[in-house]
Parts: C-alpha cells; sequence; structure tokens
C-alpha cells in the first residue's frame, strides 16, 4: 500500500511503525475471509481491510477521529485473525492499537459511553473494587434481560450483568501466600500472573498451575505488586495508563528475577499473555524500561507452554471424557499457540475434538462483550453452535474471557484446561464437573 507521510509525521515513533504496516498491505482481501464482524455484517468497512483503509486516511491526514471511523474501528474485536490469514505479515495488533490511542486523544464520545468506559476502567482492573461490583450485580441481575431490550448504555449494562456470574467462588487455597514450595525435588522457579478479573471469577485456575507446577518440582511464587496487565485498558486506547500497569508488573517480576531467580514468567490467562508478550513493544521508547519490558516479554509463557516441555507423570485419569477444545483468540492468533493444548489434554486421556470454524471468535474480546452486545451475542451463539455440535462432555479453553462468554450461552461445562490437566494428574476434579 502506498504511503505519503510528511517526514515530520515520520518523526512520532508510533507513526513511522503504523507507516511500515500499511506499506505491507497489499489488499489482497484474504483477511475478510476469517474477520469474525465482516462474517455478520459483511460491511467491507468492518473488515481488517476495510478499517486499515480508515486508518490510514485518518492518521496520514494528521486529522481526529470521526464518529465514522470510531464506529468501524470500535466494532473490531482485536482477535488477530487476520494476522494469521494474512500472507503479507501485515501487523494489525499494533496498527489497530495506534488508531485506538489516536481515537482516544481526539474523539469525544457521548457522555454516556464515556462514562461506562471509566467505570470499567475504575473497576475490572481492581479485584476488590471488582469483588464489590459483582456482589451489588446480584441485585441488578433480574433486570438484566428488561435492560438489554432498551438498547442504548441501558443494554451494555445489561449485558454486564448477565456476564456477572450467581455465586461467589470458593477463595483461593493459596490466599495470603508469597510462595508455594515444590512437593517434589526443586527443578525450578517460576512466577504466576494473578491477574485481576480471572482472579476474582475463578481463582481456582491459578490454585490449579499452582497445584500441578509444584507437584512437578517448582516453587510458585506470587509477588507483591503485581497487578493487572494492562489489557483492558489497552484495548480502550488509554496508553498511559495501560504502560503504567506494564511497569507496576515488570518491576515487581525484575524484583524476583534480581532476587531468587525466576525461570519463566506463567500467565494462565492467554488474552493478558498476548500483551505481557508485547510489553517490549509498548514501552520501546521508554529509556529506563525497554530493556527489562523486552525481557519479561521474552521469558513469559503461557502455562501450555511451559508444561509442553516438561515430564507431567502419568495420568490418572479414570473417566472417558470428549473435550471439545476452544482455541481463545488471544491464545491461537495473538500467540500462535495451537497444538499444545490439544497435546497435553490427549497425553492427559481427554479424547479431544475441535469445532468448525474455530477460528472465529467467541464474542468476549475483553469488554467487547459489554461494549457491542449484539454483535458479542451474535459471535457467541454461533461458537456454541459449533461447540455443541461436537457432542462434547466438557468444553476446555485456556481464557477466562472466552469461560465466562461462552458459558453464559450453553449448559456444557466450559473449563480452563489447566484444571482438567491438574486433575488428570492428581489434582481434584474441577467442581463444574459435579457428579460426572
Amino acid at each position: 500500500m502506498q504511503t505519503n507521510f510528511t517526514p515530520e509525521q515520520l518523526k512520532d515513533s508510533a507513526t513511522a511503525v503504523s507507516e511500515q504496516i500499511l506499506r505491507k498491505c497489499v489488499h489482497c482481501g484474504f483477511c475478510t475471509a476469517t474477520c469474525p464482524t465482516f462474517a455478520l455484517l459483511g460491511d467491507e468497512l468492518d473488515s481488517p481491510r476495510g478499517r486499515i483503509y480508515l486508518i490510514k486516511e485518518m492518521l496520514e491526514n494528521d486529522r481526529p477521529a470521526d464518529a465514522k471511523t470510531v464506529k468501524h474501528i470500535d466494532r473490531c474485536l482485536s482477535c488477530l485473525s487476520c494476522m494469521t490469514t494474512c500472507p503479507s505479515g501485515v501487523n494489525y495488533m499494533h496498527l489497530v492499537d495506534h488508531a485506538r490511542i489516536h481515537i482516544e486523544r481526539t474523539y469525544k464520545r457521548p457522555l454516556q459511553d464515556r462514562l461506562l468506559r471509566s467505570v470499567l476502567q475504575a473497576i475490572l482492573p481492581k479485584p476488590g473494587r471488582f469483588r464489590l461490583a459483582i456482589a451489588a450485580a446480584f441485585y441488578g441481575r433480574p433486570f438484566a434481560g428488561l435492560m438489554k431490550k432498551c438498547g442504548g448504555t441501558l443494554a451494555k449494562l445489561g449485558a454486564m450483568l448477565a456476564l456477572a456470574p450467581t455465586k461467589s467462588p470458593m477463595p483461593s487455597q493459596f490466599v495470603g501466600q508469597e510462595s508455594v514450595a515444590p512437593k517434589v525435588q526443586k527443578k525450578g522457579r517460576v512466577a504466576i500472573l494473578k491477574g485481576c478479573a480471572q482472579s476474582v471469577l475463578a481463582p481456582s485456575i491459578n490454585d490449579a498451575a499452582t497445584r500441578l507446577l509444584t507437584r512437578i518440582g517448582y516453587e510458585v511464587v506470587f509477588p507483591k505488586g503485581e497487578g493487572c496487565c494492562g489489557a483492558l485498558v489497552h484495548h480502550m486506547g488509554k496508553e498511559e495508563a495501560s504502560n503504567e500497569q506494564a511497569k507496576t508488573n515488570i518491576d515487581a517480576w525484575m524484583r524476583e528475577m534480581e532476587g531468587e531467580g525466576l525461570d519463566a514468567v506463567i500467565i494462565t490467562a492467554s488474552g493478558c499473555g498476548t500483551t505481557i508478550k508485547d510489553y517490549g513493544f509498548m514501552l520501546r521508547d521508554d529509556p529506563q524500561y525497554a530493556e527489562k519490558a523486552q525481557k519479561i516479554s521474552e521469558m513469559s509463557k503461557d502455562i501450555v507452554e511451559f508444561l509442553i516441555e516438561q515430564d507431567l507423570g502419568e495420568t490418572q485419569l479414570q473417566e472417558e471424557l470428549t473435550v471439545a477444545y476452544h482455541s481463545a483468540c488471544s491464545m491461537q492468533h495473538g500467540q500462535k499457540i495451537t497444538w499444545q493444548p490439544k497435546k497435553l489434554l490427549q497425553n492427559a486421556g481427554f479424547t479431544v475434538k475441535e469445532p468448525l470454524e474455530g477460528h472465529l471468535c467467541c464474542g468476549s474480546a475483553g469488554t467487547y462483550n459489554i461494549m457491542q452486545p449484539k454483535i458479542a451475542t451474535a459471535l457467541r451463539d454461533r461458537k456454541v453452535g459449533n461447540l455443541e455440535a461436537t457432542h462434547p462432555d466438557l468444553v476446555a479453553t485456556g481464557n477466562i474471557g472466552c469461560i465466562t462468554q461462552i458459558s453464559s450461552g450453553t449448559q456444557i461445562p466450559v473449563i480452563h484446561s489447566i484444571e482438567l490437566l491438574d486433575w488428570a494428574y492428581g489434582g481434584p476434579k474441577p467442581v463444574q464437573l459435579g457428579k460426572m
């Protein structure tokens, strides 16, 4: 794609990166075949190629974002399926991230939209506030259906209430502990990201990872000061806030590395993993953090990436269960982790099936299922239909957002892969399976 940025514009680091990304696009349209919003809406501007044109025109002319551009960029899930499909290596992720930052700085959203985004920014990355919000949502949940019918901001609030859990999960068995010692001879030392939303909605996920890791010889630490990875606000275009959250985590993990050392930073939510592995790029121009950020990015691993290289022993699974594996977009497209989760589940004794249209997003995408509830629900229903068509006993995936989204549309248990692996190698049976 030909570009016409001025030398002055290209002095800006973000613009220079975007210009190089735009030049790689050859208008082939392969991305339209795998884009969830284009598949649903059929609008060229709701495809990656269409959005690229809008972004190019906005950035090249150095103009504030307009309502049309914002509408179509907001509809993008950042699922990154287009990056898997693209034959030219267009880094759409960095391009759309730049566009969102530009929108946040130059476009004044309607008041109700601004308020909702501020509420999400203030609550979701803060576990304490999030717990209080979920407790309050119990009283608002009966009105969720009516609110969704009203449209506008009320529909978004209704979608948020509908996603809230009906009962509080059991607290983590490791609450208050700074580290957990290995159960056998020590092989190494790893940190696990507690995270924000996941630590509130499903502490059992990190508990399962901790149990399995300590059983195979790793000390697991929970670094002081670590918090939200920054993904939630990053996808809202709030660059300063996301970078500050990234720096907080980098500081926490570097203290551990410089102390007793770390072999890896383990991530159990693939949405977080995609962002953490991008810390090096996000902070590339920060003289104090660029090198540290790159180091953290390189040593961060999704739990399945780490486990595929380990000897987990002999499976103890007695049941014969069929698992439909849902590959989160942040897993398969964002991090290019594809075969490892399925291989681990198969090795553990599960029969693994893959649904049709496995490349398409379930509609979760961070806060997308709140901000774009109609599209998100249509994608969820399409995903659930494909998963149920495999006739599974349960669904496995590696991202808390996908678990929450898919669970809202099916009675089939949706369980994190690590909880299944922990069970198969000696841990407790996931509570979602009940007496199965």
